[in-house]
């Protein structure tokens, strides 16, 4: 009589099923960092965006992105920097809802 004991059986389904959860976790995981990396680009080129119209005439300020994104606000710091004809913009954006920031820093003369 040829076949497989229902020892072996076990032993095989028990291996596909570490496998296949270890697959699925995989995948998981990378479809989370994709959302993330996403959710990053998103931030700093909207960021871009507020800093490009702001190196016209650099000032201090902050406000939302609504209508487009209503849930993010943006930020813009203008500091001293180390050079002394030079100053450092800074502006960030964030997400309200879970935290997320994005800050950028461009060097302008004064």
């Amino acid at each position: 009589m040829k076949g497989f004991t229902l020892l072996e059986v076990v032993i095989a389904l028990a291996i596909m099923a570490a496998v296949t959860l270890t697959i699925l976790g995989s995948v998981s995981y990378h479809l989370s960092i994709i959302a993330h990396e996403r959710d990053s680009t998103a931030l700093t080129l909207l960021a871009r965006l507020r800093m490009t119209e702001l190196e016209q005439s650099p000032a201090k300020g902050e406000g939302s992105l609504a209508p487009l994104h209503p849930e993010l606000t943006w930020k813009a710091d203008l500091l001293p920097a180390e050079l002394p004809r030079l100053q450092k913009l800074v502006v960030s954006v964030r997400r309200a809802s879970d935290g997320r920031e994005v800050a950028l820093v461009r060097y302008l003369p004064k």
